[in-house]
């Protein structure tokens, strides 16, 4: 509290420097990195700018702190334009711009852009997300996984958690890279066999840019089924040290960067959360206590050779409060949550090598996921028969890849092929309660097994280039099961075809087949010393999408897009022990997917999303956003019924305003009307199955036969920033939820004798003692389980 006094003091004794600002960068051709001599760098909506000089180096100084857009044009190439790069007075803003040539017909004139980035192969499904974008998010604090559900096709579960559910698919069907570096996971205490979490865990402050696609993936990254997000990292200051320390509501963070040699830089920072000391004031049941790390390093060799180091890691600790057992809702939680520990690490070298008209691409990499959890009945472990489940996992997958882009001005083709060995060991001893009696889980089990994929696309733009067309070819096989190493039961065609109307609207089409392995707690699960899925012929998942759209683009750095999606879902793994679908589940903590499965289901899932999008044009920015969805997968009688995710409606409004002497304010304003859910089964209360369950059974006969009513949130944030001569300070406050609006959930919870001041006392009631014990039931309630509390932060960002 001290040191915000003292800077908040500080900040209205002094008065702003009036500083001045740079930016400068390099620009270079992107099929060979030679420099591109005289080419015109200028700021939109202004008359600033300059040119390249011979070895392609640019400055422009002279600037004020701000937010700006820069356009890089040149005879024979595709004008560029970078969106809402902020710039301060500290340190020079750098930029390394690629170029690509136009074709050869269109030499003697410049081929116009816009602020939003498309591709060839993805032409509407790819929403590129700065991080100015980022950082300025209502609600989100910082969290692209929070950021992107302000955008279309996104569905939202539980207020606290990260889940992506995107067009419909389970939030198992995401996968993400950091600067071509697949990371298995982006959050904080993540679900294995899924993702999410309650935190991200990725540095906003290292960020470029964010590359979302919701479709039509690039044939180069495989393995998933609703949505890739390719995270691109920026370099480390390259003048001298710098960095950046942030203290928010929950955790505090600093970052370091700047050269080390002449010809390398780097980026690191740590994160320490305090959420626990904040949890356990509050009396709360849970303490969670989460740590992450991040580092890049990058050295050029020459104008043809680069090598980056890319390092991710995360410890996390979730112990329970149990001196917070005041309560129903409190001993509730404790009755069934886990103690459980969690740490995980990705490292990557990225090599790349130009040449005359292409580069090559190696990347090498491994990661790591440790995974532990234990559970004693009434949280008593001074006796050996009290223990309910043991856990212990570990998931380690090494890789390697190689790739070449290469770039005429007529066409393009990317190539590649990938090896990667993983292995999963599982230690489990677990005690279930289902509808059916309980079960005891007890086995061991290691996996090391290789995959393996191939896969090449090519571009074409023709008939003056009003025509862009895209065609991809990729194929996934592994040595998991005889079935399975056949590359070509898992060929996965590819093709997008896109027609520019005119200087302002264009048509997409886009059609591709992907394929994705089930998670390694369902590969490895044995039985007897058996691997039972294995023996079950467990085959790859796969998923038909469909699109069709256009695409608006407005005077005024604005865009409308409207776009229909079609996904057909088959040989979804489908969950004996309970008979469910595994598209429904991973919106929870805990394990997903450890227990028999078949190949067997099918899914839909269908819908049209409108967007507008305005970039910041005269201090204004926005979103507004509407989706329509249709989300079903079989249950195990093959009749389709609505997914966990089958959102019929969203609605997204996001607006924000830049004021002079640098304050900013941002509204989100978000409708989603309610999710399917299971009723409880009649089972719940035997006390053989809640002694060990500690919550409610669902009866999965009738599975989401229920639905919540919608649910609306409003977020706010103000931002307000000063420039000093040698540093920089920023003051924000986040409002996630203003009104406190919840998203309904029921529980049951054991009913319990109440005192005068509605406290639990006294043991739980059977509700017939004199029962055998087999058949006694515990007398239980129904709460409301409802997440959604206002979650205020307030924020300092120092920079220097």
């Amino acid at each position: 509290m001290r040191i915000i006094l003292v800077l908040l003091v500080a900040v209205w004794y002094q008065n702003s420097y009036s500083q001045e600002c740079t930016i400068k960068g390099t620009i270079t051709d992107i099929s060979n990195n030679n420099p591109i001599a005289y080419a015109t760098v200028q700021i939109l909506n202004t008359k600033i700018g300059t040119n390249s000089s011979e070895s392609g180096d640019f400055e422009i100084n002279g600037l004020t702190p701000g937010v700006y857009s820069l356009k890089i044009s040149f005879l024979g190439y595709k004008e560029l334009v970078l969106s809402e790069i902020a710039v301060s007075n500290i340190k020079p803003f750098e930029v390394f711009i690629q170029l690509e040539a136009a074709s050869e017909n269109l030499t003697e004139i410049v081929i116009k852009s816009s602020p939003f980035k498309t591709k060839e192969e993805s032409p509407i499904s790819l929403r590129s997300i700065g991080v100015t974008e980022i950082a300025r998010s209502p609600g989100s604090n910082r969290d692209i996984s929070k950021v992107v559900k302000a955008l279309p096709g996104v569905t939202r579960t539980v207020s606290f958690r990260n889940d992506l559910i995107i067009r419909g698919g389970a939030p198992n069907e995401n996968r993400f890279y950091v600067d071509e570096v697949e990371v298995p996971n982006i959050n904080h205490f993540a679900t294995q066999g899924s993702t999410g979490g309650p935190v991200g865990m990725i540095n906003v402050t290292f960020l470029r840019e964010v590359d979302f696609y919701s479709g039509a993936f690039p044939a180069s990254k495989g393995n998933a089924l609703s949505s890739i997000f390719d995270f691109k990292m920026r370099n480390g200051r390259s003048d001298h040290l710098g960095g950046t320390l942030t203290v928010g509501s929950s955790d505090v963070g600093i970052t370091l960067e700047g050269p080390i040699k002449e010809k390398t830089t780097y980026i690191a920072s740590a994160r320490r959360s305090y959420l626990q000391f904040l949890f356990k004031a509050l009396e709360l049941p849970f303490l969670p206590t989460y740590n992450d790390f991040q580092l890049k390093i990058k050295h050029s060799f020459n104008q043809k050779n680069e090598l980056s180091f890319i390092g991710l890691g995360a410890i996390d600790d979730f112990k329970l409060n149990t001196a917070a057992n005041n309560t129903e809702t409190q001993q509730y939680i404790l009755n069934y949550l886990p103690i459980s520990t969690q740490w995980n690490y990705t490292n990557g070298l990225v090599y790349k090598h130009y040449q005359k008209n292409g580069y090559w691409t190696t990347v090498l990499s491994r990661n790591m996921l440790n995974n532990e959890a234990k559970k004693y009945a009434g949280n008593d472990d001074t006796k050996s028969e009290n223990l309910i489940l043991s856990y212990k996992s570990r998931e380690i997958e090494n890789k390697i890849r190689t790739e070449y882009n290469f770039k005429s001005n007529k066409y393009s083709v990317h190539f590649g092929l990938g090896l990667e060995n993983s292995k999963y060991s599982n230690k489990t001893f677990n005690k279930i309660a289902t509808s059916s009696g309980v079960q005891l889980v007890n086995y061991q089990t290691d996996l090391d097994f290789y995959k393996y994929y191939l896969f090449v696309q090519y571009h074409r733009k023709i008939f003056n280039e009003k025509w862009s067309i895209s065609a991809g070819l990729r194929n996934d096989g592994n040595s998991y099961s005889a079935k399975m190493q056949n590359l070509l039961l898992q060929t996965s065609p590819r093709f997008a075809l896109s027609y520019q109307l005119n200087s302002t609207l264009s048509i997409h089409l886009t059609e591709g087949i992907y394929y994705q392995l089930p998670a390694y707690t369902t590969l490895g699960y044995k039985e007897n010393g058996i691997l039972i899925n294995k023996q079950n012929n467990l085959k790859y998942i796969q998923a038909i999408h469909n699109t069709a759209g256009l695409i608006y683009q407005t005077k005024t750095e604005g865009r409308l897009s409207v776009e229909f999606y079609l996904k057909n879902y088959s040989n979804y793994p489908l969950l004996l022990r309970d008979s469910i679908t595994l598209a429904n589940l991973g919106g929870d903590f805990g394990v997903v997917g450890t227990e028999p499965a078949i190949s067997f289901a099918k899914g839909i899932s269908y819908g049209l999303e409108c967007m507008y999008q305005q970039k910041l044009y005269k201090g204004f920015y926005g979103i507004i956003a509407y989706t329509f969805g249709n989300s079903e997968f079989e249950n195990k009688n093959k009749i389709f019924l609505p997914s966990s995710w089958d959102s019929k409606h969203i609605i997204n409004l996001s607006l924000g305003r830049q004021f002079k002497k640098s304050w900013e304010i941002g509204i989100n304003w978000r409708y989603q009307s309610g999710l399917p859910y299971t009723p409880f089964d009649d089972n719940s209360n035997l006390k053989t199955n809640w002694d060990i369950n500690g919550k409610g059974l669902f009866n999965y006969d009738q599975i989401n036969s229920l639905r919540y009513e919608g649910i609306s949130q409003l977020d706010f944030r103000v931002d307000k920033k000063w420039f000093f001569k040698t540093w920089n300070l920023e003051l924000y406050l986040d409002i996630e939820n203003v009104f406190g609006n919840s998203i309904a959930s029921k529980a049951l919870i054991l009913d319990r004798p109440m005192d005068s001041n509605n406290k639990p006392i006294g043991d739980a009631v059977l509700i017939n003692p004199s029962d055998p014990l087999e058949l006694q039931r515990y007398k239980l309630k129904y709460i409301n389980d409802a997440s959604g509390n206002t979650l205020p932060s307030i924020g300092i960002t120092l920079e220097w």
